[in-house]
């Protein structure tokens, strides 16, 4: 079903803002929202999922949000343990992501992976009605990652063509000029920071077409740097975090361990979130008491997240028509 066919359905009361009453997220860290720490968010994490939901639940009293995502799943993973469920909760939007982990650290092939997903995406269209559907970043300018930006763009464009299928709406990161400012990734240059995750927050409501409150942010640009500095920075960058990513991949290891952060459907804020959640489980637990390898801190971009005072140098750093928060 397209957004015009649901936005035209009979019935709907005039006051909504938009169709959709249950939003299922499945994923990988991208999804969950590592980068963008919130203690008071299930899991200690917000991300661009959840702030898409706080922004659809306004004015929706029977507004439901799951979030299946789990860090360091490949594509195959995400599909055996979260489409299932997914499904089961009866969406009427579905938030598709995956197949990144597979193309960066697993040299998977694009197009086996896009069978895949094309597969994924039928089955969840004709569940959900509307799908979301997300292609890649550009991260031609990260030292390494840039080896990979043939797959991935190859992997985009198998993405493009499973949303025209199936109806799906896309949200094309790699065409995001915004996502070129260093500011909205992580130290790790990975995942998103609490800005980027606002920003890819608000592509989304726009790609749906839903009014929303969310304001664009301006940064001001980083200052410019030398040459020795830059590969200075790039030298730091690889021996925090690049040696650990590929120690990592090359022991065996296993996602079954985590779980997700909103296993079951229910309201963004207040009474009725999910839980209460068995000792151990990641939605019960603080940021501090996450696992290292899953949580990226954000601090040093001179953002400001909901639950912490401004980092770098203040207010300053970031020329704002709103905050992050």
């Amino acid at each position: 079903m397209t957004i015009e066919e649901q936005e035209t359905r009979p019935g709907r009361p005039p006051a909504e803002r938009h169709p959709w009453h249950r939003f299922v997220a499945l994923g990988d860290s991208y999804t969950e929202g590592i980068g963008d720490p919130e203690p008071r968010s299930p899991g200690g994490l917000r991300g661009w999922a959840d702030r898409t939901a706080e922004e659809l639940s306004h004015g929706q009293s029977d507004f439901a949000y799951a979030n299946l995502a789990v860090r360091g799943m490949v594509l195959q993973e995400i599909l055996d343990r979260q489409l299932e469920p997914a499904l089961a909760l009866k969406p009427d939007l579905a938030a598709m992501s995956g197949g990144g982990n597979d193309v960066v650290f697993h040299r998977g092939d694009p197009d086996k992976l896009a069978e895949k997903m094309d597969s994924a995406v039928g089955q969840l269209a004709e569940t959900a009605g509307t799908v979301l559907l997300f292609a890649g970043p550009d991260w031609g300018s990260t030292p390494v990652f840039g080896q990979i930006r043939g797959r991935l763009a190859v992997y985009n464009e198998h993405l493009h063509t499973i949303g025209l299928r199936h109806h799906a709406v896309m949200v094309d990161l790699w065409c995001l000029p915004a996502l070129h400012d260093a500011r909205m990734w992580d130290r790790d240059r990975l995942h998103l920071s609490p800005l980027g995750h606002h920003v890819v927050a608000v592509a989304t409501l726009d790609a749906l077409g839903v009014p929303h409150a969310l304001k664009t942010l301006q940064p001001r640009p980083v200052p410019s740097h030398g040459w020795k500095q830059a590969r200075a920075d790039d030298l730091i960058w690889a021996r925090q975090y690049l040696f650990p990513w590929v120690l990592d991949r090359l022991r065996p290891h296993s996602v079954e361990s985590l779980a997700a952060k909103r296993p079951q459907a229910g309201p963004v804020f207040g009474v009725g979130l999910p839980g209460p959640f068995p000792p151990g489980h990641p939605a019960g637990m603080g940021v501090a008491n996450l696992p290292e390898d899953g949580i990226s801190t954000a601090d040093g971009f001179g953002l400001r997240t909901a639950s912490g005072p401004e980092g770098g140098d203040g207010p300053e750093d970031a020329e704002e028509a709103g905050e992050v928060a």
